[in-house]
Parts: C-alpha cells; structure tokens; sequence
C-alpha cells in the first residue's frame, strides 16, 4: 500500500495538501536495534511506521532506559517532532525493535500542513494529548504499582506481541524496558520460577502459568 493509505485522514486534506506530503515524506528501511532520533532538541520530523516495530525510550542520567510507547504498522509517532510539541520538551529516543520501514515526514512541512488545515491541527493535538497520557500513566506505574505486577504484565504483553508463550529476551532489554536494573529483573524472574510462573532457560523465558500471570497482574 500507498503512503496515502497509512495516512491518518488523509481524506480531509486538499489535493495541494497531499501532494506536498507525499513529495516530502522519505521511506527508509531500517534494521533491529537503529536509533532513529537520539532525543535532544533535534527536530526529525514525525515519523510514520509502514511495517515493524518501533519503541520510544527515556534515558537516565545513570544510562538507565525506560520504555515509554511502543509503536506498530500504520501508526504515527511525534516524539521525533519536538518542534510541533512546543509544551512536551522530553529527552526521547526512538529505535527499531525488529526490521522496519518508516516514513519521515519533515517537520516544518508537517508544522505548515497543521497551521493550514484543522483537521490536521486536531488530529495532531489529539495525539500528543494521547503520548502525554502515555507518559503519565508510565509514571503511575511505576511510582505505584509493585515490581512484581509490572514484570507480569510485561511478559504477558510481549507474549501477545510476539504470539508466543516462549521468549527470546534477556533479563538486561527487560530492564531497559521496565526502567530498573537488571539484577532485579533476574531476582523476580527467579521468584516467578519457584512459583511455576515461568522456566527459565538461557535467553529464553516461557510463560508456564499464564493465569497465574495474569492473577498476579490484575491483584
């Protein structure tokens, strides 16, 4: 499929309007493990995924992450665009999690598209107002919310996401996720064992008890 297909209303655009978006927007391929926006003010523009996976991260000072969106095919991301976010000035970085391809749209032109069409401008704020909720409910997590439910709950969505019961991660990209170190993530994992939550063998984790999981998650 076209850009045009991927493009949230693109419908509501005029024939000028879409003709400047598709001249502008580049499609790149990207590999496992790219950096696409290293956070920063830099303006990358935003970015549209056409297949793969993208995940948005914040880092520490320490050099610790923590995940704060993941982003899948036909979804738009603006934490690249800091320039049209001129009230959410975050450190974000953004990397593929698996091969994908991406459009990037410049900023600016994105930046004149919103100024002319309300359609655009709404959507846009809707958007944002979507990642800030993110963002907040990120926070809430983990301010609030036990180690032990969180790392559940991550297992069971990445269990959906990778249609699987048997994961290929270690216990270090579980702890970029979750935003903790990884000695506390093999601690719990080990917990999850002697419970007969999980089995753990070397890069893999299996889900062995996913109501258990989902019981734990849901306390």
């Amino acid at each position: 499929m076209s850009f045009s297909n991927y493009f949230p209303i693109w419908n509501k655009l005029t024939p000028n309007q879409q003709e400047r978006l598709l001249s502008s927007a580049t499609l790149h391929k990207v590999s496992s493990g790219t950096v696409l926006h290293d956070g920063g003010p830099n303006c990358l523009g935003l970015i549209l995924v056409r297949s793969g996976q993208l995940r948005a991260y914040m880092l520490s000072e320490e050099g610790r992450e923590v995940t704060i969106s993941r982003f899948f095919e036909m979804d738009l991301c603006l934490f690249s665009a800091s320039c049209v976010m001129p009230n959410m000035q975050f450190d974000i970085f953004i990397a593929a999690e698996k091969d994908s391809e991406v459009w990037i749209v410049p900023a600016c032109l994105y930046q004149n598209l919103m100024d002319e069409s309300l359609a655009l401008s709404n959507y846009s704020h809707n958007l944002i107002t979507s990642h800030f909720s993110e963002l907040m409910w990120l926070m809430e997590q983990i301010m609030w919310k036990s180690f032990d439910k969180r790392l559940a709950a991550f297992l069971l969505e990445e269990s959906l996401l990778d249609e699987t019961d048997s994961l290929k991660i270690t216990h270090e990209k579980i702890a970029n996720h979750m935003g903790t170190a990884r000695e506390v993530v093999t601690r719990m994992l080990r917990y999850f064992q002697s419970e007969n939550l999980v089995k753990l063998t070397r890069g893999t984790i299996e889900l062995t008890d996913r109501e258990g999981l989902e019981n734990l998650k849901n306390e």
